[in-house]
């Protein structure tokens, strides 16, 4: 039986939310992606060009830190990393989390919340971050979904 782990970022709680459920419904071990310093709303602030977030997804290069590591990634199989989708892609922080570990053999599968934006290019961004691993392409869920659907879309790679 594959041992499996949703990872997560989540600025708003509702990626958390998604995340958590899943978790839930596939009896797999959860790991919140917290940054070293946490966003403030000022941070977030998309229209400000200067806010925190606008620099670091300007930026291809930025790697935010993070507060804390998954202990014994060797024991995943599979791992779900869900995040928002910040300017049609995953946040850079997900970047950091990618290069922190060894991904080989691995299955990897995005997943994203947003308000409308689709996932884009985050598959083949995460990919490329880890390239001993498989990483699908992704999906957009909703905040709302119910856990029979995410059981049911998660189980193409349980």
């Amino acid at each position: 039986m594959n041992k499996v782990l949703v990872a997560y970022f989540s600025a708003s709680k509702e990626t958390a939310r998604v995340a958590e459920r899943l978790a839930k419904e596939i009896g797999a071990e959860l790991f919140e992606i917290e940054p070293e310093i946490p966003y403030t709303d000022a941070d977030l602030d998309w229209q400000d060009r200067n806010s925190r977030s606008s620099v670091e997804m300007n930026d291809t290069g930025s790697r935010p830190a993070i507060r804390s590591r998954v202990e014994d990634m060797d024991k995943y199989d599979i791992v779900f990393i869900g995040f928002p989708v910040w300017w049609y892609r995953e946040p850079s922080i997900i970047d950091t989390f990618m290069e922190a570990y060894d991904f080989s053999g691995k299955t990897v599968v995005p997943f994203a919340t947003s308000g409308g934006s689709p996932i884009g290019n985050s598959g083949k961004n995460m990919q490329a971050l880890a390239p001993g691993a498989k990483v699908a392409g992704g999906k957009r869920l909703s905040s709302g979904i119910s856990g029979k659907a995410l059981a049911d879309w998660a189980s193409e790679w349980i």
